[in-house]
């Protein structure tokens, strides 16, 4: 099947990791487990995770970005000039320090073989049906370029790169290689994960990014251009859309404040098929900034959090789809949780039979709302 979606409810991508992925990860990490076995478990988990995907009647499957330790540096490991260590402060969340390798560049930025997600994506498609399509996320060019821009990067991208431009020629030219392993192994569906633009709206941006209120804004222009760049220059029929948050980690966040300042550039002129956005507190604002989303392109609204158990409540979410029908009408507006239920390892606060419960309720209001 070739769907190129979104249905009317779908999720983000990444699901809680069972006790026994978990286990054979960490026995892995200890020496005591080989690449063959823990593959042979990550398999496992996922063949079992896509019949629940199934089960749950969602028309794209993923693999729960379960061989993963994180749903973006893992990804960037995978590129030459690519260097990360353990962390000892990690990220400043909201409640909590996100304990994930501190990731660098050692060198330029290329693709010179084919990049292992191409493989993880393969596993995948070999369950499409006549129902289900593979889907595949990675992060965004922005999240990719924002990662080595930082204050705390700086020094290290510095010692390789003269300009930022030439950093993000490198980039560019290797999310196209990556691109090409991915069409040729068959994806048609792909999906940008970024976190940038909730750094960048965030009341404490300045700090992040090292910078003041004009440097902002040319970061803005420049996280708007790479993603176009790689956009642009992908093939017509592959699929891309982004899904935009503010952080994810074991329930907590990084970042808060509405798409205001960046629906200028975001909404109106990111060249996706697609937005899926954050919407499940008052951290994202109004949906007011949906406005600025061109005629006829699709908004998929995350209204159900991931970052709680309890379920919300159907009537407030529908009358929430219906106040944003103001904005985009409602025949272009889908439904998802806000972001996947596990962005690290770690995974947020709740059962994996919550987890479904998230899920079923998700396509229970999409079902009542769009028929």
């Amino acid at each position: 099947m070739t769907n190129y979606g979104p249905n009317k409810y779908d999720v983000v991508g990444s699901f809680l990791r069972p006790a026994k992925l978990k286990e054979a990860r960490e026995a892995f990490a200890a020496g005591t487990l080989d690449a063959a076995a823990l593959k042979a478990v990550e398999d496992e988990c996922i063949t079992d995770l896509i019949a629940k995907e199934k089960a749950a009647g969602l028309r794209f499957i993923t693999d729960g970005e379960f061989r993963r330790a994180t749903w973006h540096l893992d990804f960037m490991w995978a590129f030459d000039g690519i260097g990360h260590t353990a962390t000892k402060d990690g990220l400043p969340f909201h409640d909590e320090a996100a304990k994930i390798d501190d990731t660098f560049l050692t060198g330029k930025v290329a693709l010179t073989t084919e990049h292992p997600f191409v493989e993880h994506y393969r596993f995948v498609a070999q369950f499409e049906d006549e129902q289900t399509t593979a889907k595949l996320t990675i992060p965004a060019p922005a999240q990719f370029i924002e990662q080595f821009i930082m204050p705390m990067n700086r020094e290290a991208t510095e010692a390789h790169y003269a300009d930022d431009v030439a950093l993000e020629d490198d980039i560019v030219a290797a999310y196209g290689q990556f691109i090409s392993q991915l069409y040729a192994a068959g994806c048609r569906n792909l999906q940008f994960d970024d976190c940038s633009w909730g750094c960048l709206v965030d009341q404490k941006a300045e700090m992040f990014f090292g910078t003041d209120q004009a440097g902002l804004a040319r970061i803005k222009e420049q996280l708007l251009r790479i993603n176009n760049r790689v956009l642009d220059a992908a093939p017509a029929d592959l699929r891309i859309n982004t899904h935009v948050c503010r952080g994810n980690f074991h329930s907590t966040w990084a970042c808060e404040g509405g798409y205001d300042g960046v629906a200028d550039a975001l909404l109106a002129n990111e060249h996706v098929n697609t937005f899926f956005l954050e919407f499940d507190d008052e951290r994202s604002g109004s949906f007011a900034p949906l406005a600025s989303v061109p005629a006829g392109k699709q908004v998929v609204l995350g209204l159900i959090t991931t970052k709680r158990a309890e379920l919300e409540d159907k009537q407030a979410v529908i009358a929430r789809i219906h106040e944003a029908a103001k904005y985009v009408p409602l025949e272009n507006l889908c439904l998802s949780p806000q972001c996947g239920f596990a962005s690290c390892e770690i995974g947020n606060k709740l059962t994996e039979e919550q987890q479904w419960a998230k899920v079923a309720l998700v396509r229970e209001i999409a079902e009542e709302v769009w028929g």
